[in-house]
């Protein structure tokens, strides 16, 4: 069992919070997310063409670009996180352009280096695992696979087949943050994956506020959470990192008070 998975509790869901590497003080702003409760973090790596993104993302993007933030940037700042934190789950979420571009054999092996413990290529499909997930996995990094509203009966083994740590169910088909899938969609849907895998399974894209977490978290086991924590750092800035402690506050007590429906 890898740090990852067994990270999410049995009793109640994991909060998983994103945030974009490079965009305001990243290093505070992730030991904020740990002080409010945020079980894993997700770090983005910054992207010039993130398709899967909606303008608060992509706006985190351009500005953590436009800051010069590269990829040795966010590997120091994974490695120092992992100093100050080393049992909680890390996980690079991005595109495959900047992950391949010196190789996978590189980047599975700075990922493991720098105490990452998953990985998320929203642009590379289950067909193209050849292309990354061999060398993650001989490095001891989760490989973690993206569900959605059409991955169906039949295409589902082949998102399960070399996925680690837990899955992500992108609960709409659409871009990040301007919209959530409603309640009883995502109870279908967490149901239906959860009778073919034991892995967890998280669901994001859309979750804004205290309620919908909670809601979610009685039938997931994980509530994933980005775009709200990214506008509250494009209004603060600097200033962010207090802020995005309170909210995650409250996003994890409405998750600690919600009791995960057996499936």
């Amino acid at each position: 069992m890898t740090r990852l998975s067994a990270t999410f509790p049995t009793d109640r869901a994991a909060l998983v919070t994103f945030v974009t590497a490079g965009d305001g003080p990243t290093p505070a702003i992730l030991d904020a997310l740990v002080e409010g409760g945020a079980d894993v973090i997700e770090l983005g790596m910054p992207f010039t063409d993130p398709m899967a993104d909606g303008p608060a993302i992509q706006a985190a993007n351009l500005r953590s670009l436009a800051a010069g933030t590269t990829t040795a940037h966010i590997l120091q700042i994974a490695t120092d996180f992992r100093a100050r934190h080393p049992s909680v789950p890390l996980v690079l979420m991005g595109y495959a352009n900047p992950m391949l571009r010196r190789g996978p054999d590189w980047f599975a092996n700075q990922c493991a280096k720098a105490g990452i413990d998953g990985v998320i290529c929203v642009d590379l499909p289950p067909e193209e695992d050849d292309g990354l997930g061999p060398e993650l996995r001989a490095a001891g990094v989760d490989f973690i696979r993206l569900a959605t509203p059409t991955t169906d009966a039949a295409r589902l083994p082949a998102v399960l087949d070399g996925a680690s740590g837990f899955l992500y169910y992108v609960s709409v088909a659409g871009i990040t943050g301007l919209q959530q899938a409603a309640q009883t969609s995502i109870e279908d849907a967490v149901a239906r994956l959860k009778a073919q895998t034991d892995l967890p399974v998280a669901v994001g894209f859309g979750v804004r506020t205290p309620e919908q977490a909670e809601a979610i978290a009685a039938v997931a086991d994980g509530v994933v959470v980005g775009s709200a924590i990214v506008e509250i750092i494009a209004e603060h800035g600097a200033n962010a990192p207090a802020p995005v402690t309170r909210y995650i506050a409250t996003l994890a007590a409405a998750i600690r008070t919600a009791r995960k429906i057996p499936a």
